[in-house]
């Protein structure tokens, strides 16, 4: 991966400064699930924040996005 796994909210937010692709995607997905487990929280807690309600995503997308988030949080210890 050309991107490193961010380790705090700041890091993943700097990564709007670069090109999207799918690489950035997958690091910022593995640094949400990072930061959320240094913080306690669990799968459930995250996945029913992907799921929530906003005006980014529908809800198809949404579902889509937490299958990807539930898969990242099995990939990494």
């Amino acid at each position: 991966m050309n991107y490193p796994i961010p380790g705090s909210p700041q890091e993943i937010f700097d990564l709007q400064q670069q090109p999207i692709d799918e690489e950035l995607v997958a690091s910022a997905i593995a640094g949400v699930v990072k930061i959320v487990r240094s913080q306690g929280q669990s799968l459930e807690e995250l996945t029913a924040q992907v799921l929530a309600d906003d005006t980014l995503l529908d809800r198809q997308q949404r579902r889509w996005l937490s299958q990807l988030v539930a898969q990242a949080w099995e990939s990494f210890p």
